[in-house]
């Protein structure tokens, strides 16, 4: 058996039908435990990621810690990641997406939640946090090999799959279209069986070159590239897709028929309704989850270094995090590809999205393309800078803040970054989900363990506010600002 298909057998074994009952029994088991307020709270929880607590101790702002989680998971996963899914399980797959991501607003709640109430304090007096630690302290020492076995997974994903091989090829593959229509085709090379054009081995020299400039600057270098690119690249993003919605509006009502209809396998036959709903279900989740992340455990890691005093408020900052990835922009994404048709073009990878935007405005195909291209490398380029932190503070946790083993691993990052389009893109696909899988495990265990005391942070924090014993502070940044209008 090659490499290749022992990875994807593995992959197929991990994302299996325990993963997903597991991951949303335990979505399920928080929303119901937290009494749905994540869900119901979003307006306050997104005031609260735009307004920062007085005082507060930590690496960074609530927003920077927001918008460096965002960095991560907004990325391929909502380009490429949406239409693998639809091409693999039919449209269903979204629904199933969307379902999964109603859910995981309580999981990246409860995750925010653990990881500031358990963080460390290092003795440089950075904060180091996420599963690793609330698996620690929270469940006990004892279970520390659990936390070393997230660590060592989430330093594997992030330097061999979902931070660098996924996002690099997308955004090199994306270029190489745009290079391919404007006739510029010149083969550098030959790479396990694929050619490397010459705009693909210029694109990968540029996207590195950035990489390294951004990195070396950790957390907050990342976060203050992350403030800026992420809130842009969202909104270059879904006006686009807006853009798309509005020129083939007439679609609009068909393509959610075909979403429904194919999450319960009603347009398979008889025999293979339940293979297609199965199938639907499986890809929505799986590739849901590599988006939004909520579960796995990784955006936790980012939340503990908020400058924040109540661990509740963070969580909440945090499960925006699931809803603006998700419940929008795939959304966004995968209505665009089922009303423009990309889906029955034949396609795969981020071909499929190229063509719906390529075709579904009113101009030329290359101003599409283009759009897209240049979304697609804002996105997946603020996936490696977002994906980089998290992958080095897990390898921070499992050498106790090795320096020298901590640089060589971002060395190692760096060379993932450089060879990543020159990998099959199946087998990447396929090492990124199977990684994802191995975190997601020590992850849910231990969500699933802690539910009570997320619970329990949950209905003090509550009773305190209503109470007026907690001033979250929106009031007052509310009478400053309509003040300042005044002036």
């Amino acid at each position: 058996m090659s490499i290749g298909k022992l990875i994807s057998y593995l992959d197929g074994l991990v994302w299996g039908t325990v993963m997903m009952v597991l991951i949303i029994v335990v979505g399920i088991l928080l929303s119901v435990r937290t009494k749905f307020h994540p869900q119901r709270r979003l307006g306050t929880s997104l005031r609260y990621a735009v307004t920062n607590e007085e005082g507060a101790e930590g690496d960074v702002s609530s927003f920077g810690a927001l918008t460096t989680a965002l960095a991560a998971t907004v990325g391929t996963g909502n380009i490429v990641g949406v239409s693998t899914a639809i091409m693999a399980g039919g449209p269903g797959a979204l629904f199933w997406m969307e379902f999964a991501a109603f859910f995981g607003i309580a999981t990246k709640y409860a995750e925010g939640v653990l990881a500031v109430k358990y963080r460390h304090v290092k003795d440089d007096g950075s904060i180091l946090g996420g599963p690793f630690y609330y698996i620690e302290k929270g469940m006990g020492p004892k279970w520390k090999w659990l936390g070393k076995m997230f660590a060592l997974f989430g330093a594997l994903a992030g330097a061999l799959g979902i931070g660098t091989s996924t996002q690099v090829n997308g955004i090199v593959n994306a270029i190489s279209k745009v290079g391919d229509s404007l006739g510029a085709t010149k083969v550098a090379f030959t790479a396990f069986g694929q050619d490397a054009t010459w705009v693909k081995v210029i694109a990968t020299i540029i996207i590195t070159a950035g990489t390294i400039a951004v990195i070396v600057g950790g957390i907050e270098r990342i976060a203050q590239v992350t403030e800026r690119i992420v809130p842009a690249m969202m909104v270059i993003y879904v006006v686009s897709a807006l853009l798309v919605f509005f020129f083939n509006i007439g679609n609009l009502g068909h393509a959610i028929v075909e979403v429904v209809a194919g999450a319960f396998g009603l347009r398979a036959a008889a025999g293979g309704a339940m293979g297609a709903f199965l199938l639907a279900l499986q890809k929505g989740v799986a590739r849901g989850i590599f988006s939004n992340e909520a579960g796995l455990g990784s955006a936790p890691i980012a939340a503990a270094a908020a400058q924040t005093k109540e661990c509740v408020r963070q969580g909440m900052v945090s499960s925006t995090g699931t809803f603006l990835d998700t419940i929008v922009i795939c959304t966004m994404t995968g209505l665009c590809v089922v009303m423009t048709g990309a889906h029955e073009q034949g396609l795969e990878g981020v071909e499929v999205t190229m063509w719906a935007f390529g075709n579904g405005f009113p101009w030329p195909e290359i101003v599409g393309f283009i759009i897209l291209a240049t979304c697609l490398a804002l996105f997946a380029f603020s996936t490696i800078l977002g994906w980089d932190y998290y992958a080095e503070r897990c390898f921070d946790y499992l050498t106790n803040g090795n320096k020298g083993a901590i640089r060589a691993y971002r060395w190692l990052y760096v060379a993932a970054v450089a060879i990543g389009p020159f990998l099959p893109l199946g087998v990447v696909w396929d090492f990124s989900d199977l990684m994802n899988g191995l975190m997601a495990f020590p992850n849910l265990v231990a969500l699933f363990a802690l539910s009570g005391i997320v619970a329990k942070e949950t209905k003090d924090f509550w009773d305190r506010k209503t109470s007026g014993a907690y001033d979250d502070g929106l009031e007052a940044a509310k009478a400053a600002k309509k003040a300042a209008k005044g002036k």
